[in-house]
């Protein structure tokens, strides 16, 4: 039995003392910048959570001995809205909490064998971080890409904030459960809306990003081409402006539907009698799951305004309804409603017997309004269109597009799903954003010297989650930059997508207090590898590369991109669910490790399935990795006599075993080279270790007289292929049997030898109707005729064959030969 326990403490010291994790930033030859997303230290750590931090250890340690000069840093994603949760709940300050977890994940950290460049060590909700946080807000505001305006946003009446999309879960809110509600409220946005074209075109040189979560980006920013239309309002000096990607149809408009969070709504129903009743249905519909409202499957309800508006086209006039699948984030808010031709307004149409008129003719048969189970939404003749009758549909698109433009009802537009990035929260335990309000001056920004704008300790957390910051004194209270006046600040603190959107600038000026980051970023970055969880595949990237791209506008970077490299491992399931507190399906990784060894954790977290795919945890499967590592100590163990001899003896090679293990060294050396270049696919490379470690086996206890230079290449070269997978265990049979003690980290990665990969002999199977009955070994490379040949005339298989018809031979080279009779 290996002795873990007695190894791990020591070899845990010794990277340490050494500084294998540090990196010199001035040597930039060779460099590479592998980097881990950064945690919220919220509790402990479960085996799930070490997948991503074992595998980027793995990455490290592998790239460290191909001769690379690694920066692997590690900080903390420690803002965040459960702090503040947390100390209500257990009268604990947001602070002490925090930074009572991240001592926890430190030391979980150092458990599992990962360390990282400590002196980089870097957290959000530190001053010196977030005082930077503050800087870029400051920035993006003076560019024209901070701005305040009002919005309907999720709002948790119980943790009093603003929650975005993704953290409501079934109309509530994931963290509390509370009901969401709607609330119109001033926020604070960034403008990624502007970066929405270069956000989506420069996916395309990101080649080293997985395929689908650039589909998934694609998909949210979702740029389409089309028409804004300006419909008069009867009665109202303000027109009506409509998007849409079908101007071909624009002449079988027959209503017009507009978000119930459209700013004209006010407007339009100010005079209505009905107002009370359309009052009743905006609040219904605003407070309904956004993606609920769009689904084919929710039913399609509207309410009629009152008002009309006039077809520029062909001055219909048409009624203006508010309607529960128009949503403000997409195009202007407003549509234009085709029944004929669009089948969620076919149904809405159908639903309140509103007009339904046909512009677009099938080829095959006409179409009859009055006939018509569903919408026309195929290609076809333009009909009732005026000049356009007769032309081909998509040719009408182009044509209509011209003339609208023309004519002056409206303007040739893009318009996309991305909607501006709203960055307020309602919270304490966020960076404050750092703007003053003066009676005198209105909004003024803090000057870049006052920062940062430091989150107040003396706070009273409120049990109904209301933000302190609101009733603290010593923080809202304060003097206008300009006037010099009373004035007071902004109580809204940022998102925390904010705080992880830069941070990996800051790994290489931690301690800079003097700027933010500096020329080394462009040495540095883009990042070589960032790996990750599939969950940040849409915000947390696309955040991060929205502020590249600013950045890069402003002349502050010389890149485009924030990471060349991007690999997402899949989660650790659980009695077929993905781990968390609330299944009760955590494996803690300390029993396990007190029992096992932090090796066996690591070497079966990273065996148990490909790192980009789901995989099953078995409590039982761990001992497999176990007895793998007991027998690799055992086999060192049993022959390290013979490994210590064969130090100054080269293989000779001459038997055929010596020969035949040169090769499956070499073989194995560039199969589990490629196993890691290609997508770090280590569970592959590890069971080509645990193949070499068995070829081994077998030649040891076959051969009466092993050649202990081959056997110390061997064994030595599974120990260094090994350790980024298992590095204690590795490291302490590597000074056993080198009797170096400069540690396996300053070793190469061992080559393989491109000519042993050719065997000079091959062993050859003989088969009949597919089941093996002879074998022989032949030279490798005979041809197809002489292996028939040999076959044919092996006196096992001419038994066989006696008294049989041949009805075809398929022959493998170097591999079979199957006889079909």
């Amino acid at each position: 039995m290996y002795p873990f326990k007695e190894i791990e403490e020591k070899w845990r010291i010794f990277w340490e003392e050494k500084g294998f994790y540090k990196t010199d930033l001035n040597k930039i030859d060779n460099k590479y910048y592998s980097l881990m997303m950064f945690p919220y230290p919220s509790g402990d750590m479960h085996v799930g959570h070490g997948r991503n931090y074992i595998l980027g250890d793995a990455v490290f340690r592998y790239k460290k001995m191909k001769g690379f000069n690694v920066l692997t840093p590690m900080g903390w994603d420690a803002f965040g809205l459960p702090a503040e949760n947390a100390a209500i709940k257990n009268k604990i300050h947001p602070k002490e909490w925090t930074l009572n977890n991240i001592k926890k994940f430190k030391s979980q950290f150092k458990d599992w064998g990962i360390s990282y460049d400590w002196e980089r060590e870097i957290a959000a909700c530190h001053p010196g971080y977030y005082k930077w946080t503050q800087w870029f807000f400051l920035l993006f505001y003076k560019n024209g890409l901070a701005y305040k305006k009002k919005a309907f946003v999720n709002f948790c009446p119980s943790c009093q904030t603003v929650l975005a999309n993704e953290q409501v879960v079934d109309q509530k809110c994931e963290r509390c459960g509370t009901s969401v509600i709607q609330k119109n409220l001033e926020q604070w946005f960034f403008k990624i809306t502007d970066f929405a074209e270069e956000l989506l075109n420069d996916l395309d040189t990101l080649t080293g990003w997985p395929e689908r979560v650039k589909i998934m980006q694609k998909n949210w920013i979702g740029l389409s081409e089309g028409v804004e239309i300006d419909f008069k309002i009867e009665g109202l000096d303000k027109p009506l402006t409509i998007f849409t990607t079908r101007p071909d149809t624009a002449f079988g408009v027959t209503f017009l539907a507009i978000a119930p969070e459209h700013p004209l709504v006010e407007t339009l129903i100010e005079t209505s009698p009905n107002r009370k009743e359309i009052e009743d249905f905006i609040f219904e519909t605003i407070n309904l799951d956004r993606f609920k409202r769009t689904s084919e499957d929710t039913e399609k309800k509207g309410i009629f305004t009152g008002r009309y508006a006039i077809n520029p086209l062909n001055k219909d006039r048409v009624p203006i309804y508010i309607a529960n699948f128009v949503l403000m984030e997409y195009g202007t808010g407003a549509i234009m409603a085709v029944p004929a031709h669009d089948q969620r307004d076919f149904l809405f149409a159908k639903k309140y017997n509103l007009p339904i008129k046909v512009v677009i003719q099938n080829f095959s048969k006409n179409l009859n309004s009055s006939t018509m189970n569903e919408a026309y939404t195929e290609e076809g003749i333009m009909t009732d269109s005026g000049e356009f009758n007769g032309l081909l549909s998509s040719e009408g698109i182009k044509k209509i597009s011209q003339w609208i433009e023309d004519k002056g009802f409206g303007r040739r537009t893009k318009h996309t799903r991305l909607r501006d990035w709203l960055i307020s929260r309602q919270r304490y335990w966020g960076a404050p954003i750092p703007i003053i309000y003066c009676e005198r001056c209105g909004i003024v920004p803090v000057p870049e010297k006052d920062l940062p704008v430091l989150l107040p300790d003396d706070v009273v957390f409120m049990p109904t989650g209301e933000s302190p910051l609101k009733t603290s004194k010593t923080f809202l209270h304060t003097i206008c930059p300009k006037c010099g006046k009373d004035a007071t600040r902004e109580t809204d603190t940022m998102d925390t997508f904010v705080d992880s959107s830069w941070y990996f600038l800051r790994y290489l000026y931690p301690r800079d207090e003097e700027k933010p980051f500096g020329e080394l970023v462009n040495r540095w970055l883009p990042v070589d590898q960032y790996i990750g969880g599939i969950e940040h595949a849409i915000l947390h990237l696309l955040y991060a590369r929205f502020f590249i791209k600013a950045l890069y506008r402003f002349g502050l970077v010389k890149f485009r991109e924030p990471f060349k490299n991007l690999f997402t491992q899949g989660m650790i399931i659980k009695n077929g669910f993905k781990m968390s507190k609330s299944k009760g399906n955590v494996v803690n990784p300390k029993p396990l490790i007190e029992k096992y060894g932090a090796d066996t954790v690591r070497l079966y977290t990273l065996f148990i399935g490909p790192p980009e795919k789901d995989a099953e945890w078995k409590d039982e499967a761990v001992e497999g990795a176990y007895r793998f590592l007991n027998r690799l100590w055992n086999l060192c163990m049993e022959n390290k006599e013979l490994i210590k001899k064969g130090k100054d003896k080269k293989a000779n090679l001459e038997k055929k075993e010596e020969k035949n293990l040169w090769h499956i060294l070499n073989r194995l050396i560039k199969k589990i080279t490629d196993d890691i270049e290609g997508d770090f696919h280590f569970n592959t490379a590890i069971s080509g270790i645990m193949e070499l470690t068995n070829a081994l086996a077998d030649y040891l206890s076959s051969t009466k007289e092993p050649d202990a230079g081959l056997v110390r290449e061997v064994i030595l070269k599974t120990i260094l292929c090994l350790s980024p997978f298992a590095p204690f265990i590795c490291e302490e049979l590597w000074q056993i049997l080198t009797e170096k003690n400069d540690g396996i980290l300053s070793e190469r990665w061992p080559e393989y030898d491109p000519s042993a990969l050719k065997k000079e002999t091959v062993t050859v199977v003989f088969q009949i109707n597919g089941k093996i009955r002879s074998k022989a070994e032949l030279p490798a490379g005979s041809t197809k005729e002489e292996l028939e040949k040999i076959a044919l005339s092996d006196p096992v298989i001419q038994k066989w064959l006696e008294n049989k018809t041949i009805k075809k031979i398929i022959t493998v080279l170097d591999k079979l030969v199957n006889i079909v009779i």
